[in-house]
């Protein structure tokens, strides 16, 4: 029985490996990735602790390699949605009936194995199955995941530190339940880390969860799963389904104890789904908690006191690390006229220098883009740029999928600043340039917040403190994430949270402790130790 609050190992943000030539870590990484390529996985759900297979069997391919095929998932149904609701509800009241610190404790020693014997392999199948070169997944299946496990686990205590004040003879408590029901995981193919937090979080508050990821993140999924269960996460906490969209959400939607979605994706679906919980609101025990992180029309403006080699580098890390299929990514950028020329000459430099291919050769900086899917719809904005008269292909414009679904890195120079590519989302390799008057900076701000529907993440470059402070304030709205100087992706854990609003999700703030705080329903307890025993107030006398 534990009669302490106790401290949680303080975190820091996990250091980042950098694989150069001739380092063990390299060498380690490179003997996963050919052991993970030289075998066949056979991938089953995990459904109340037990590893669940169909026979429906779906093939996994790299998207840089896409005749090679690194294993099978076994496809869902129904049934096995409503027998991982059965197992996250059988499994809740011991779960969030157990002391807060072991719960906390097995998602930091997660974080450990993650750090440790799964670094390698945790690394190799997310490259391998999302096509993320080796620094890329490191920050990401690696080192992110690594922070959200030990981060949120100061954040829990941190919570539940906070009382209430109690008056002479009255004594206030505050406890944080676990929501009524389950919550149910809808995870994204582009990070391995927020694939893990989104059951991971609501999991380290007391709930229990059914987690559906996307089919392309499947393969480091089973990794994830692997590390919680040598973790020793109880059965039945987190239960991982293969289905459809649509079949685990007629399911899921329509279940009295469904408590709560965390969600990462598009805008169009997250709208979908929160139009069926509104319309099935009667249906539930408890008003569900809705989260969701979504899509993103990231900018970048330049004032024209910024440096041009500055505001290229930023732009071709920002718009096509990871192929740009970020939602912080670079997508939409302002250059003053004065300035044009120069970046445009830095951005030609950096991308005549990139080389495109698999992940498997560490000289490539882009990779492929996840599957023919958006290999298809990124192309169609390029090639539609080509025959436009309101804009041109500047830089880039190449693709090939014959082998894996390459894209190079493509600048499109817009004529008009609300041309289709400066407002829609694309999720790839694209970045689309304005090119503004010097002296309509501030006009040029009023389009950047005007143009999308969109505020997740944005940056400016300036030098003047007064430049920045009233271009700060004139975006106050257009991002969640606001840069100063440097480019729009790259949120760490603990350091800058990561969420945006508008069209951009509800902003809960993944990393911190905002979003660990959707996933309790707080009780007051008031214990009163002198009660009247007369009903009458001094006022009637």
């Amino acid at each position: 029985m534990s009669n302490a609050i106790f401290q949680v190992p303080a975190p820091i943000n996990e250091p980042v490996w950098q694989y150069a030539p001739g380092s063990e870590e390299k060498e380690n990484l490179i003997k996963a990735i050919n052991a993970l390529k030289a075998q066949e996985i056979d991938a089953p759900m995990w459904i109340g602790g037990e590893k669940v297979t169909t026979g429906n069997k779906v093939a996994m391919h790299p998207p840089h390699e896409h005749k090679h095929v690194l294993g099978y998932y076994h496809a869902g149904d129904a049934s096995h949605v409503t027998q991982a609701i059965d197992a996250a509800l059988e499994a809740k009241s011991e779960w969030e009936n157990m002391p807060w610190q072991d719960r906390a404790a097995v998602f930091l020693k997660a974080a450990d194995l993650i750090a440790g014997p799964y670094r390698a392999k945790m690394n190799a199948a997310t490259m391998l199955g999302q096509s993320k070169n080796a620094f890329q997944s490191e920050i990401d299946a690696v080192c992110e995941m690594i922070d959200f496990f030990r981060f949120n686990a100061q954040y829990i205590k941190d919570i539940y530190e906070q009382q209430p004040y109690s008056p002479p003879q009255i004594w206030n408590k505050l406890e944080y339940r676990a929501l009524e029901g389950f919550v149910f995981a809808l995870t994204p193919f582009n990070f391995t880390s927020i694939a893990a937090n989104l059951p991971a979080a609501p999991a380290m508050m007391g709930n229990t969860v059914v987690w559906k990821p996307a089919e392309t993140q499947i393969y480091s999924a089973q990794v994830i799963m692997e590390v919680f269960e040598a973790a020793g996460l109880p059965k039945g906490v987190i239960n991982l389904v293969y289905v459809d969209g649509p079949t685990a959400g007629d399911v899921i939607f329509n279940h009295r104890d469904f408590g709560g979605l965390h969600f990462t994706g598009s805008t169009k679906v997250f709208q979908i789904l929160w139009k069926t919980i509104g319309n099935n609101i009667a249906t539930y025990k408890s008003y569900p908690r809705i989260v969701g992180e979504t899509g993103g029309k990231d900018f970048v403006v330049a004032h024209p006191s910024a440096d041009a080699r500055i505001v290229a580098t930023a732009l071709t890390r920002g718009a096509f690390e990871f192929q740009g299929q970020k939602c912080s990514a670079a997508s939409r950028a302002y250059i003053p006229k004065s300035m044009w020329n120069d970046v445009k000459a830095y951005m030609s430099e950096d991308l005549n220098s990139i080389s495109v291919g698999t992940v498997e050769d560490f000289s490539n900086f882009v990779n492929a883009v996840i599957d023919e899917r958006a290999f298809d719809k990124i192309t169609a904005y390029i090639d539609q740029a080509k025959s436009d008269a309101d804009a041109e292909v500047i830089l880039g414009g190449d693709y090939d999928k014959s082998k894996g679904y390459f894209i190079d890195p493509t600048v499109i120079l817009a004529h008009k600043a609300d041309y289709r590519t400066m407002q829609e989302e694309i999720f790839g390799p694209v970045l689309t340039v304005f090119v503004y008057e010097d002296a309509d900076y501030y006009d040029t701000l009023k389009i950047v917040d005007e143009t999308s529907p969109y505020a997740l993440t944005g940056a400016i470059f300036a030098r003047d403190r007064g430049v920045i402070v009233k271009s700060s304030n004139a975006l106050r709205n257009s991002a969640g994430n606001f840069y100063i100087n440097d480019k729009p992706t790259g949120a760490v854990v603990g350091q800058q949270p990561f969420g945006g609003g508008r069209a951009s999700g509800t902003n809960d703030k993944a990393g911190s402790v905002l979003n660990l705080y959707r996933w309790i329903s707080p009780r007051t307890i008031k214990e009163n130790r002198n009660p009247p025993s007369d009903y009458r107030y001094p006022f009637l006398g």
